[in-house]
């Protein structure tokens, strides 16, 4: 927010009060409008940097990662074109669902993450989960009777990240709670899915066919998909 008013800090910090008094003693002293605005700029800041280091703490990223860490050059073709459309969090305010799939090593995590931080940074609720994390939590919650409080939890999330699908099988009721979950969140809030897998492969995933198309019915359906199979970073280390 720039050139903000003091009018409108006061309404930011729902402190409104102090503006009637402003207005109606100290309207005309230019002293005490210079002195409130710059304080009432850094208490708005202070408590927006607090946000969203609070943001940050809670989606439960393993590390931070931010976009200008990336290796363009090294992305995928799909990846690097995409990268502005991940900055921009359009797919966020219209509550698409993001799908980065491809081999290990190319960059879907990092492009995951770095989407993740920046949408915290922008004030949005992110949740990040590795697919087996998700799984135990819900096969928990499920048994302690705690699973629609879990659900609506993160249902109501800006962005739930799940990553590395595919990777770790898992038995039919962890699919079963995947899609409850999914189910939940269909059309309403974005999700964002790194696999190393093809949809076409997902079925190994789930095991039952008609539960995996229902799935990718839902996950899909105004979803970005991007392309990442290349090579993988660790391989051009080597």
């Amino acid at each position: 927010m720039t050139d903000i008013s003091l009018q409108d800090y006061c309404k930011t910090l729902h402190i409104s009060t102090v503006y009637s008094v402003y207005e109606e003693k100290y309207a005309e002293n230019l002293e005490v409008t210079n002195f409130l605005k710059e304080a009432l700029s850094s208490e708005f800041h202070s408590r927006k940097i607090n946000r969203q280091m609070k943001a940050l703490k809670q989606a439960g990223f393993p590390t931070v990662k931010r976009f200008e860490d990336l290796n363009l050059d090294a992305l995928p073709d799909d990846g690097r074109r995409s990268i502005p459309d991940l900055q921009s969090l359009e797919f966020l305010k219209e509550r698409k669902n993001l799908i980065l799939i491809g081999n290990s090593g190319t960059g879907k995590t990092h492009c995951a993450i770095a989407t993740g931080v920046h949408a915290c940074l922008n004030e949005y609720k992110v949740v990040f989960r590795t697919a087996a994390m998700l799984i135990n939590e819900l096969y928990e919650a499920k048994k302690q009777s705690r699973l629609s409080v879990v659900i609506k939890k993160m249902k109501v999330a800006d962005l739930l990240i799940i990553d590395e699908l595919g990777y770790i099988s898992f038995d039919l009721e962890g699919a079963e709670l995947l899609f409850q979950l999914l189910a939940a969140r269909y059309e309403t809030q974005s999700t964002l899915v790194t696999s190393n897998l093809m949809f076409s492969e997902w079925v190994r995933i789930f095991h039952d066919k008609t539960l995996t198309a229902a799935l990718l019915d839902r996950i899909t359906h105004r979803a970005l998909i991007l392309n990442m199979s290349g090579t993988s970073f660790r391989r051009r280390e080597d």
